[in-house]
Parts: C-alpha cells; structure tokens; sequence
C-alpha cells in the first residue's frame, strides 16, 4: 500500500478482550482490528464487544481477536484472512450451538470481507489463496459487522482486488461508512475514518448483531 495512505488507517490503542472461560460460550465475536493498532480487537473493536454484550442478556459471549500483523505491509493482510477463516471453520466444527458475529474495522473490515468470500477474487497478488470456507459454515454465523471497509476505488491503489461480501453472508451484513470517510468513501477527510464510535454507528451495528442471535 502507499505510505500516504498509511496514517487514515491508524486508530485508537484498545486493551485486549479476555477470552471467555466458557470453551462454547452462547455468542463469539470473531474481530479484526484496523491497522497499527496493538494485537486485541481494536478501539472499534473493543466498543463494539462491550456494547454486543451488554444487548445479549443473560447468553455468555466470547471474544477471538483475529492474528494477523495489521500493519502498513497490507499483503500481510492474507495471515488475518487465513487465521480468521480456520478460526471459524473450528468453531462451527467444535461449538456447533455457538453464534457467531463477524466483524473488523478498516483493514480489518477487508480482512472479514474476504474472509466470507465464495471464492478468490479477481486480481489477489497471492501465490497461495486461502479457500473459501464451506457453505455451511455461514449457518453458524449470525452476523457480519464492517467498519469503515475500503473502498474499490482505494484497494485499487493498492493494486488489491476490490471486497466483495459473499452471496451466503451479504443478507446478514451491516456495512457502514462515515460520512467523508476517505477509505471507505473515496473522499473527504482522515479523521473522520477514526469517528465511528462518536457518530453513533458501532452501537448501531451491535443493536444489528443482537437482533439476530
């Protein structure tokens, strides 16, 4: 990616979740953080955990924070892709009752994008795709929450592929922009990339979440 882009990316430094003592809780939320943010789940991240959970009642709910670099070096963005995907994969698999909530903030918008595609898009710069998951998997996602997911205009700055929600996951999708949010919208201004917990839009995605479990 270009360096230009690097500091739009950039957000607040979150603590990491702990992990649910439950090994099948109720809920799981499975996030990706933005770009330079310290390993956890993110400023938006964190938010929305906290917020998703006070909605879901009396149900236990677990937090996986995906593992992958998020830095400015954008093709490692694959380790996001691949660990959340064999992530999920391994809990419809050992948690079968387990709901789960899909969600990820700027890069990390565009690692969860990808990771519910129904196939390798178009143009990816890898020697070695991650597949896509099995169909059935979708069954145990209930919700899948983007934040600020660039746009086509700017992965194709990139020189990324644009990200395309999968078939299977599109209806359960809640998929918001800031207004004059550069990376998702094309234009406007950096900071208001870094406004999504003051305009009100990640209490709106975990009301989203909650309605569906």
């Amino acid at each position: 990616m270009c360096a230009a882009a690097a500091p739009i990316w950039v957000s607040a430094i979150a603590p990491i979740p702990s992990a649910s003592a439950e090994p099948c809780p109720d809920v799981e939320v499975v996030f990706a953080r933005g770009t330079s943010e310290p390993p956890g789940v993110g400023g938006v991240g964190q938010h929305f955990v906290d917020t998703l959970r006070s909605r879901v009642g009396g149900k236990s709910l677990g937090v996986y924070p995906v593992n992958y670099p998020a830095t400015t070096d954008f093709p490692t963005a694959i380790d996001g892709i691949t660990d959340a995907g064999h992530h999920v994969e391994s809990m419809a698999a050992s948690c079968p009752r387990t709901k789960m909530v899909l969600g990820g903030y700027s890069q990390g918008a565009a690692v969860m994008g990808f990771v519910t595609a129904n196939r390798v898009p178009d143009g990816a710069n890898l020697a070695q795709p991650p597949e896509p998951m099995p169909p059935d998997v979708a069954n145990h996602v209930a919700a899948v929450a983007l934040f600020g997911k660039p746009s086509g205009q700017f992965m194709s700055i990139i020189n990324e592929p644009p990200v395309t929600v999968g078939p299977l996951y599109a209806p359960k999708t809640i998929d918001l922009c800031v207004p004059n949010d550069p990376v998702c919208s094309g234009s406007g201004f950096p900071a208001a990339h870094r406004q999504y917990v003051d305009a009100g839009m990640v209490d709106q995605a975990a009301d989203f979440a909650a309605s569906r479990l």
